[in-house]
């Protein structure tokens, strides 16, 4: 064996006689909780602090409130003072909070669009055929299960009104908002 392994094995064997023949009695006194007075105290920041007290030799209990205190927190400017004007820093100081960030754009003022004009609907009908006769144009038109038959200035179903029939086109009005529609008709065959 090595001197090594004598020395660490001494020291199991005395670690292991504190454990069975060591002093087992527990500690005499327990620290309960402090009733307040109902009075707000202030505390002043630059008084000393009371010097810790000792520990009760055991089996003593120490005395209720003597030497017991838990002192109120002091504010960080009371303790360190105000930081205005120090380091160059005006309303941050010291320890203030730091926003490196630009600050965002301002958001244009978006103006709604003005609703648009109210428009036709499209031509609910279907051109079917055309014929001439006496030098008049007659176009043959389909909505549906009607047919009409219609001569230039004829109004349909009071809603429109034929303006012209000039092949390939034909021009009609719708009458409630007076907007020109129109309809090709194919070329004069």
């Amino acid at each position: 064996m090595k001197p090594r392994h004598l020395v660490l094995g001494a020291a199991l064997f005395g670690a292991a006689a504190l454990v069975l023949f060591g002093d087992r009695t527990p500690d005499a006194w327990v620290a309960e909780a402090v009733d307040r007075p109902a009075a707000p105290r202030t505390v002043a920041p630059s008084a000393p602090a009371a010097p810790a007290p000792r520990a009760a030799a055991p089996g003593t209990v120490p005395p209720p409130g003597k030497g017991q205190a838990i002192l109120a927190l002091v504010p960080r400017d009371v303790l360190i003072g105000d930081s205005e004007g120090r380091f160059g820093q005006r309303e941050n100081g010291v320890f203030g909070r730091q926003d490196w960030t630009p600050p965002p754009p301002p958001q244009p003022v978006v103006q709604a669009a003005p609703p648009p004009p109210p428009m036709a609907p499209p031509l609910p009908f279907t051109f079917i055929g055309k014929s001439v006769g006496e030098g008049a144009w007659e176009i043959y038109l389909a909505r549906g299960d009607r047919t009409y038959v219609v001569h230039d200035k004829d109004v349909i179903d009071g809603t429109y009104r034929v303006d012209a029939i000039a092949p390939p086109v034909l021009t009609l009005t719708y009458l409630p908002l007076n907007q020109v529609q129109q309809m090709n008709i194919g070329v004069f065959e």
